[in-house]
């Protein structure tokens, strides 16, 4: 049994919980709404070309994206993307803890991992492409290149505030190394490293796009720029849009798994707000 466990939290009233419910779907679509309607006036009022009506930039999305462009383009972009994200976890993860738990390593690394983490990772496409050519592994090296540090750093964070008391306690009860790594450093970690991972998605995502711009004939990245050279402004804007509901797609699926995760945590942060 983890010594992080779950904790029962008394049900708010349904009265509350609805108004919740309301005021957040108010922020969250509100806000979009009066947004989409400035734009909407701005578009109709300006001569300038390079900002489209919405109603524009929509038919652009269904023209341009529904149908060959999603297969060959959208879709090994996300498959890079996925990946980028699945190794930047993994690695993270692993190297964090390790480094988080053994003292010398931590001090020996400690330079070497502020040098590679000041390094914008974009300056590291050429040098990536030499090695791996321009391929998709040179985008996915690029991906987890940049992603994999916040994860990587908040794992190490995490890993080294791991409660003393709760450390003595599992060696009072004889765990072996890896049930606590397991059941007690994994678990106290959890929260910093969620952290990490959030800011990732966001990196990640960013990259994808970057890598896409250099040495690539095809992907979302490229697509926006082929658009934008082409002075084709309402697709360059679909594509745009197409990112930002791909971070909405990412943020949903993320919040899903992170109270999966952490719902021992939000447990404890329930009973110290009631």
């Amino acid at each position: 049994m983890t010594l992080y466990t779950s904790t029962v939290v008394t049900p708010r009233r349904p009265a509350r919980v609805w108004a919740k419910i309301g005021e957040n779907t108010a922020y969250a679509i509100g806000l979009p709404i009066v947004l989409l309607v400035i734009w909407g006036v701005w578009a109709s009022i300006s001569p300038a070309i390079f900002f489209p009506s919405p109603l524009a930039i929509v038919q652009a999305f269904v023209d341009t994206w529904v149908g060959p462009a999603f297969v060959n383009d959208v879709l090994p972009s996300l498959g890079r993307l996925a990946l980028g994200i699945v190794l930047s976890i993994v690695i993270g993860i692993a190297a964090g803890t390790l480094i988080g738990l053994v003292r010398w390593l931590r001090e020996l690394l400690e330079p070497l991992l502020e040098f590679f983490r000041a390094v914008p990772p974009p300056v590291l496409i050429p040098i990536v492409a030499v090695l791996l050519g321009a391929n998709d592994a040179m985008k996915v090296v690029v991906i987890v290149a940049g992603a994999v540090w916040p994860i990587l750093l908040n794992t190490i964070e995490g890993v080294r505030a791991t409660d003393s008391v709760m450390t003595e306690t599992a060696r009072s009860f004889a765990l072996r190394p890896a049930e606590r790594l397991r059941y007690l450093t994994l678990p106290a970690a959890s929260p910093r490293i969620m952290a990490g991972v959030r800011q990732s998605l966001s990196i990640a995502l960013i990259l994808m796009v970057i890598s896409e711009m250099f040495y690539s004939s095809s992907g979302l990245g490229y697509q926006i720029v082929f658009f934008q050279r082409n002075y084709l402004i309402a697709q360059m804007w679909s594509g745009i849009l197409l990112l930002g509901l791909i971070g909405i797609l990412l943020a949903t699926v993320f919040g899903v798994v992170e109270r999966r995760v952490l719902r021992w945590y939000h447990g404890i942060k329930e009973v110290e707000r009631a």
